[in-house]
């Protein structure tokens, strides 16, 4: 269990934010889960030295909204948005792993790698621009200053 000090439920999704002690990486994190899109959009407040060349990280896999919780499950792969530059995807080797030793049924690999090729196309046609994508997905999402 991690404190949050901000959640925000819409429609289309869920926004947490939140500290992150003891990461020697980043301090804070923001997220919102967009069951939809199966996909989870986070902005990490990296400490002076560990900055990445990032602007959103995005996690494929089934996020689902609940009458008192939400539900997160991680498909292993991710994707590194650098806003009107690119997209990359990573981890595919472990949800390879994950199908293989059960960890994942085929049909979730198969989910998981449509969710992240619809969400690699939807950026490469807005410019690699993640809110000019999920504005016209219906979703605007807010982020801390």
């Amino acid at each position: 269990m991690r404190a949050v000090d901000v959640y925000t439920v819409e429609p289309w999704g869920l926004y947490m934010a939140r500290p992150t002690p003891g990461r020697v990486q980043f301090h804070y994190m923001e997220s919102w889960l967009l069951p939809t899109l199966g996909l989870r959009a986070t902005v990490f407040h990296f400490n002076p030295g560990h900055e990445l060349d990032q602007d959103y990280y995005l996690d494929v896999g089934r996020y689902t909204s609940g009458a008192s919780a939400w539900h997160a499950e991680d498909h292993y792969l991710d994707l590194v948005v650098r806003t009107g530059v690119g997209v990359e995807l990573s981890d595919v080797d472990e949800l390879l792993t994950a199908v293989r030793h059960g960890l994942l049924t085929p049909e979730t690999g198969e989910h998981a790698v449509q969710s992240a090729v619809s969400a690699i196309d939807g950026l490469s046609r807005h410019g690699y621009d993640l809110s000019r994508w999920l504005a016209d997905n219906g979703m605007t999402l807010t982020w801390r200053e």
